[in-house]
C-alpha cells in the first residue's frame, strides 16, 4: 500500500487567530516603572525610546521608557535580556542610569533635517530630536533613538535631561533632597538625637581626636592640633583643626596667616621615623615679607626634627604640570580611547597616546614624588611643598609621597584616610573640578590623575596594596553620584554653611541640624553590597592583616630586610617587586637613569644616585618603602578606566580579571583551611582529634570569587571578560572592529616611546 502525503498549504495567514486576541487582552504589556529613591521624583519621559547596542545593526538594540528625574537619567528596558550572572550590582542606581551630575554634553540630533544641537540648562530645540547622545564624565557615550516615540514627548525628554544637569546652586544637587528626605523618615530611630556613623573606620579629621592618632601614630611629637580656625575664623578653605609646630603659639600663626594666600598657614601632612615631616603650604602674597614670615616658619619646622636638619622647600608650580595642561591631556586621550575609532595601526594608536601627554604627566607626578622621598628618607631632611594656593598639586604630591614612604596608606582603610586627611579636608575643591554645577566647559581631572599614578604603584607592586583598581575605578565613578560629602563641596566650610542653610530651608528643628549630615564616600554599603565590596579587596596583599599558617598555627606575615646589594639567582619579580616576566636591569630601570641618564660606574656617584641604587639593589619590602620604576616604557595605560566601556577593547574570559578570579579562589581555599585549623582541637591523653570541618560563612569570607569542589570546572565563567565588573555593553555605539591588532597591546605590550628610548630601557 502507497500513502498519501499530505498537500502542504499554499497560504499563510498572518492574521492572529481569536484565542491570540484573546491572549493579547488578557495579558496587556508589562507596566514600566522605575525604581526611585527618597526625595527622587519623575521629571519627564518618553516611551518606546530605543537604546543603541550596535551602530550597525539594530538586532540587539533594546526597547523601553527612558526617564528623567531630579537625580538621574533612566532606561528601563521593556524585556531585559536574561543575564548568566550579573556585574556589579549598585544599590543606587541601575545598570542602564545614568546620575544627572555625570553628564558631559547632552546632545540631540535629527537626522532627517542634519541638525545638531548642544543642550543647555533653559534652552529651546527647534526640531523634534530623532536621536539623544549623551556624554559621560565616566567615559560612557550612550545613543538612544526615537523611532517610535512621539517627537513631542522625545523633546520634552531631552530638554528635561539638558536642564536638570545644569543645577544653577549646590542646593539643586539631588543630595540634599535625599538626605534631607532621610533625615525626617529616620528622626524617630536616631538615639539620643544623634545619628550614628554607622561602623565606619575611616577617620575624618573633623576633629582633634583623629588628628592626635595620626600624631601619636607617627610619632611627630613636635607637632601639635590646633584649633585657632575653628568656626573657620581664620581661613575659609582650611579644616576647623590643623597641626603645627609645637614652637609656634596661636597668636604667631594668626599674625602670619595674613601672608599667605587665602590664609592658609602651612600645614602638617606626616611624620618620618628619623623626625623629618612632610609640610604644605601656600604662596606668601606680599614680596616684602617673604623672607621674613619664611624664616620664622622654617626655623619652627627645623626645631621639630630631633637633629634640627635643614629644612627643603620644592615650588610645585614651576616643577609640575599646570591645571590647564592635565586637562588637556586627559580629554586628549580620553578622545583617542572612546570617541575616536581604534587605528587600524597599532603603532599610529600607540603613538596618539604618547602624544597625548598623559602618561607623560603621570611619570612627571611620580618622579617629583619619589625625589621628595629621597629628601624625606635619604637626607633625613624635612621638607615644604609649595603651591600657590595649595589645593591641587600639593594634594597629588603629598599624598603619593606618603603612599610610597608609609604601608598604612596602602591598606584600604588607610589609603581612604589619606585622601580624606590630604584631599577633602585640606581643602581641593572637589564642587569645582568635578563641574558639579556646569561653570566650565570641562571637569579638571586632578584626583583622576592622582587615582592614575596609584594605579601606577598598584601595577608595579601587586603585592603592596590591599585594595584593587576595581577599587580605584569605583571611587572615580564616586565622585559623579551627589550623594557623598567627600566629592560634593569645595572646602569644610562650604560643607557646614550648605547644610545649615539647607537645614533653615527644611524647617529641620535648632540644634538638631548636626544630625542632617552628607555621609562619606567610605560607607561603601550605601553603594553596594557586602558581596560585591569583595571586588576591593587584593588577595596578594601582603601588608599588615595577611596571614600565613606555620606548624598549624597562623602567624603573621613578615619580611626580613635584606640590605645585601649582591643578588644571585634572584628573579625580577622578587628583586624588584614586578610581576613575573617584567625582567627589567636594576640600575637602568630605577631612577638613577632619570636623576642622570648619562650615569655609569666611573662617575662620582651623587648621595641621590647611591640612595636609589642601593634601595633597587636590594629585594622589595612590600611592607616598607616603595619607589616606582620611571622609564617611559614603565607607564602602561589604565585599561580598565579607559577602555571598560569600548566593546572592541572587551577581551572575553580574558584580561588581570583571569588571574585575579584564580588567585581569589586559591586564598579563599586557604582562607577555609585555616579556618579548620583554628578551630581543630589538637590532641590529648583522654580524647581524640575532632575536626571542624565548618568552613567561614559568606558574610565572612573575603574574596568575591569562592573556592570550588574538586567536582567543579576550573574554567573561568561565562561573563568574566577584561571589562568585569562593568559593561560595555550599550554604553559606546560605534563601528564594530574585530581583530584589530589593538589586542597586541591590550595584552600586555608596552608603549614604545622613541628609538633613545628603546636603546635605555631593559626588557
Amino acid at each position: 500500500m502507497f500513502s498519501v502525503k499530505p498537500m502542504k498549504p499554499t497560504f499563510k495567514c498572518y492574521l492572529p487567530s481569536q484565542t491570540d486576541v484573546k491572549k493579547t487582552i488578557e495579558l496587556p504589556l508589562k507596566k514600566i516603572e522605575p525604581k526611585l529613591l527618597p526625595g527622587e521624583i519623575v521629571v519627564n519621559e518618553a516611551n518606546f525610546v530605543r537604546k543603541c547596542i550596535s551602530s550597525e545593526s539594530s538586532k540587539e538594540d533594546l526597547w523601553g521608557k527612558l526617564i528623567c528625574t531630579n537625580f538621574k537619567v533612566s532606561f528601563i528596558v521593556q524585556d531585559a535580556p536574561i543575564k548568566e550572572k550579573p556585574h556589579l550590582s549598585h544599590l543606587l542606581l541601575g545598570e542602564h542610569d545614568i546620575p544627572l551630575t555625570c553628564l558631559e554634553q547632552v546632545v540631540t540630533v535629527n537626522d532627517s533635517k542634519g541638525k545638531k544641537k548642544v543642550l543647555g540648562s533653559n534652552q529651546k530645540l527647534k526640531f523634534n530630536p530623532t536621536e539623544l547622545i549623551l556624554y559621560c564624565k565616566d567615559l560612557r557615550i550612550i545613543r538612544f533613538c526615537f523611532d517610535e516615540a512621539g517627537p513631542e514627548s522625545a523633546r520634552k525628554v531631552c530638554l528635561a535631561i539638558a536642564h536638570y544637569s545644569h543645577p544653577a546652586d549646590i542646593h539643586l544637587l539631588f543630595g540634599f533632597e535625599f538626605q534631607g528626605r532621610r533625615f525626617y523618615e529616620s528622626k524617630g530611630r536616631r538615639v539620643n538625637g544623634s545619628t550614628p556613623r554607622g561602623g565606619l573606620h575611616t577617620p575624618m579629621f573633623d576633629r582633634p581626636s583623629d588628628w592626635d592618632r595620626e600624631i601619636k601614630r607617627t610619632g611627630a611629637s613636635e607637632w601639635r592640633v590646633c584649633s585657632i580656625n575653628e568656626r573657620y575664623a581664620i581661613s575659609q578653605s582650611l579644616a576647623e583643626y590643623i597641626v603645627v609646630p609645637v614652637s609656634l603659639t596661636d597668636q604667631d600663626l594668626k599674625q602670619f596667616s595674613k601672608e599667605f594666600t587665602d590664609n592658609r598657614i602651612p600645614l602638617w601632612c606626616w611624620n618620618h621615623s628619623n623626625g623629618s615631616a612632610l609640610v604644605r603650604m601656600a604662596s606668601l602674597c606680599d614680596p616684602l615679607q617673604h623672607n621674613r614670615i619664611e624664616k620664622r616658619v622654617t626655623t619652627a619646622i627645623q626645631k621639630s626634627h630631633p637633629q634640627q636638619n635643614e629644612i627643603l622647600k620644592i615650588d610645585l608650580d614651576k616643577s609640575l604640570p599646570n591645571i590647564q595642561d592635565i586637562q588637556s591631556a586627559f580629554l586628549k586621550v580620553r578622545n583617542i580611547c572612546v570617541i575616536e575609532p581604534f587605528e587600524e595601526s597599532e603603532e599610529r594608536w600607540l603613538s596618539s597616546i604618547e602624544n597625548s601627554r598623559w602618561l607623560e604627566y603621570v611619570r612627571a607626578f611620580l618622579k617629583q614624588s619619589a625625589e621628595i622621598v629621597y629628601f624625606l628618607d635619604g637626607r633625613n631632611s624635612s621638607v615644604i611643598l609649595q603651591e600657590e594656593e595649595d589645593r591641587d598639586l600639593n594634594c597629588v604630591v603629598s599624598s603619593l609621597v606618603q603612599l610610597m614612604l608609609d604601608p598604612h596608606y596602602r591598606s584600604r582603610n588607610g589609603f581612604q584616610s589619606l585622601v580624606q586627611k590630604e584631599w577633602v579636608m585640606a581643602g581641593h575643591r572637589f564642587l569645582d573640578r568635578c563641574n558639579h554645577l556646569k561653570k566650565n566647559d570641562k571637569e579638571s581631572p586632578v584626583f583622576m590623575l592622582f587615582l592614575d599614578c596609584v594605579w601606577q604603584m598598584i601595577n608595579q607592586y601587586p603585592a603592596a596594596f590591599e585594595f584593587t583598581e576595581t577599587y580605584l575605578t569605583v571611587l572615580s565613578d564616586s565622585m559623579w553620584i551627589p550623594l557623598f560629602s567627600t566629592f560634593l563641596f569645595n572646602s569644610s566650610k562650604q560643607r557646614s554653611q550648605c547644610l545649615m542653610d539647607f537645614a533653615k530651608q527644611k524647617a529641620i528643628p535648632p540644634g538638631e541640624e548636626q544630625d542632617f549630615y552628607f555621609p562619606p564616600v567610605w560607607d561603601w554599603s550605601q553603594q553596594l553590597s557586602v558581596k560585591d565590596q569583595t571586588l576591593f579587596n587584593n588577595p596578594m596583599y601582603v601588608g599588615k592583616g595577611a596571614a600565613c599558617v606555620q606548624n598549624g598555627e597562623v602567624k603573621s606575615f613578615t619580611r626580613k630586610k635584606n640590605y645585601s646589594s649582591t643578588l644571585r639567582g634572584s628573579s625580577a619579580s622578587i628583586r624588584n617587586g614586578l610581576r613575573s616576566g617584567e625582567e627589567t636591569l636594576t640600575r637602568k630601570g630605577s631612577l638613577i637613569s632619570e636623576l642622570k641618564p648619562d650615569f655609569s660606574l666611573i662617575k662620582v656617584e651623587s648621595p641621590a644616585e647611591r640612595f636609589f641604587r642601593d634601595w633597587f639593589s636590594q629585594p622589595t619590602d612590600q611592607k616598607g618603602l616603595l619607589i616606582p620604576l620611571l622609564l617611559p616604557s614603565h607607564m602602561a595605560l589604565w585599561k580598565l578606566y579607559f577602555l571598560r566601556w569600548v566593546p572592541e577593547a572587551c577581551i572575553p574570559k580574558g584580561g588581570t580579571i583571569t588571574a585575579y578570579h584564580k588567585i581569589c579562589q586559591l586564598f579563599d581555599e586557604i582562607e577555609s583551611l585555616q579556618s579548620q585549623l583554628r578551630q581543630y582541637k589538637g590532641p590529648s591523653p583522654d580524647s581524640t582529634p575532632l575536626p571542624s570541618p565548618k568552613r567561614p560563612s559568606s558574610h565572612q569570607r573575603r574574596m568575591y570569587f569562592r573556592a570550588k569542589s574538586r567536582n567543579d570546572s576550573s574554567t573561568s565563567p561565562d561573563y568574566l571578560s577584561s571589562s568585569f565588573p562593568f559593561t560595555p555593553v550599550g554604553n559606546l555605539c560605534r563601528r564594530s572592529i574585530h581583530g584589530t591588532p589593538i589586542s597586541k597591546f591590550l595584552n600586555g605590550a608596552k608603549i614604545w616611546l622613541s628609538t633613545e628610548t628603546l636603546v635605555n630601557d631593559t626588557v
